[in-house]
C-alpha cells in the first residue's frame, strides 16, 4: 500500500511537470517571434538591464545571509555555531535539497555541520525553521489571493483551492509545533535515534525575542525575494504596478505549495507565472524567463557553492554518537 502511494505521488508530480511544459508551449508558441526575442535582448543588454542584473546578483548573498542568521538563532539553544559554519550548513543544504521533491533532502547536508548527538534535534529545527518562512509566504499570499481569485479561470481554480488548503494545514501544524516544541523535539529525536537507549528531555522554549527575530528576518527575506522578482520582471516582462505586485505574492504562494521535482522545477515555475499573470499585459515569454531567472539565481548558483563546500568536507553522517 505504501509502495503504491509512493508510485502515485511520483506519477502525479511528473504529470504536473509535463502539464507545465504543455502550458508553456501553448502560451509561448505565438510569443517567441524574432521581433520579441530582439526586444528581450535589447532590454537585457541596456544600461538599466545591466544594473538590474547586478542588483539581483548582489541580493543572492543577502538572501542566504539572512537565512544563515536565522539558522544560527534557531539552533543556538541546542548547539552554538559561528556564522561561517552556519553559512556552510545552509549552502550545503541548498545543494543536497535538489535530490528530492520538495527539497526533502536538504536537512541531510545541514545537520552534518553539528555534533552527532545533536543532529536529531537539529533535524526537527530545520523543518520548524522552514515553517517560519512558509507562514510569511502564506499569510501575504492569502491577501493577494483574496484580491486575485476572480482573475482565475474555472480551469485553474483548483490551484487556488489547493494552495489555501495546504497553507491552512501547514500554519496549523506550525502553531502547534511552536507551542509544543519541547514535546516535538523529544518525540522526533526518539523516533530518529532509536538505537540510543537513554533519552533525556530537551528543554527548548521559544522566547519572545527569538520569535520576533525569526519572524522579522523571515519578512525581510521575503522582501528580498519580492524585490528581486520585481527587478527581473522589469528586465524581461515590462513595467510593474500594484496589480503585478499582488501577482508576485500569489506566485510565491502557489510555487511554495506545488510539489516540485528538480528537473521539472523550471517548467513548473514558468507555467505558474504564465497562469498567475494572465491578462496583465506582460509577455508570456518574459514571464517564463523571469520565473526561471529567479530560480537560477536563488537555487542553482547557491547549489554550486554548496557543492564545492561539500567536496572539501569529510563528514560522519551518523545521527548519534556511539555509546
Amino acid at each position: 500500500m505504501i509502495r503504491h502511494k509512493k508510485i502515485l505521488s511520483i506519477v502525479l508530480k511528473i504529470l504536473i511537470g509535463f502539464a507545465s511544459f504543455l502550458i508553456i508551449y501553448l502560451r509561448l508558441k505565438g510569443d517567441l517571434t524574432p521581433e520579441n526575442i530582439r526586444l528581450l535582448s535589447n532590454s537585457v543588454f541596456s544600461l538599466q538591464g545591466i544594473i538590474n542584473l547586478i542588483l539581483c546578483f548582489l541580493l543572492i548573498p543577502l538572501n542566504w545571509g539572512i537565512e544563515t542568521y536565522k539558522w544560527q538563532i534557531i539552533t543556538e539553544p541546542v548547539e552554538k555555531i559561528n556564522f561561517k559554519k552556519a553559512s556552510q550548513s545552509v549552502y550545503s543544504g541548498i545543494c543536497l535539497g535538489n535530490l528530492a521533491p520538495g527539497r526533502a533532502t536538504e536537512f541531510i547536508a545541514k545537520i552534518i555541520f553539528f555534533k552527532p548527538e545533536h543532529r536529531p534535534q537539529i533535524t526537527v529545527l530545520h523543518f520548524v525553521n522552514g515553517m517560519f518562512q512558509l507562514s510569511i509566504t502564506y499569510l501575504i499570499g492569502f491577501v493577494a489571493l483574496a484580491y486575485k481569485i476572480k482573475s482565475f479561470g474555472q480551469d485553474y481554480l483548483w490551484i487556488a483551492y489547493t494552495a489555501i488548503s495546504t497553507a491552512a494545514l501547514v500554519i496549523f501544524i506550525f502553531i502547534l509545533s511552536l507551542i509544543k516544541i519541547d514535546s516535538v523535539l523529544h518525540f522526533m529525536t526518539q523516533r530518529i535515534s532509536k538505537k540510543q537507549k537513554h533519552q533525556t528531555e530537551f528543554k527548548y522554549q521559544f522566547s519572545r525575542r527569538q520569535l520576533l527575530q525569526l519572524f522579522g528576518f523571515s519578512v525581510l527575506r521575503y522582501l528580498v525575494f519580492f524585490f528581486q522578482m520585481i527587478l527581473i520582471m522589469k528586465l524581461f516582462a515590462g513595467d510593474v504596478d500594484v496589480n503585478i505586485g499582488l501577482g508576485i505574492a500569489l506566485y510565491f504562494l502557489i510555487t511554495t505549495t506545488i510539489p516540485m521535482i528538480s528537473f521539472l522545477e523550471a517548467a513548473i515555475r514558468a507555467a505558474v507565472a504564465i497562469v498567475v499573470f494572465k491578462g496583465t499585459g506582460l509577455s508570456n515569454a518574459g514571464l517564463a524567463l523571469s520565473s526561471v531567472a529567479v530560480w537560477l539565481l536563488n537555487i542553482i548558483i547557491p547549489s554550486i557553492i554548496g557543492y564545492f563546500i561539500l567536496l572539501k568536507q569529510n563528514f560522519d553522517f551518523k545521527f548519534s554518537s556511539k555509546k
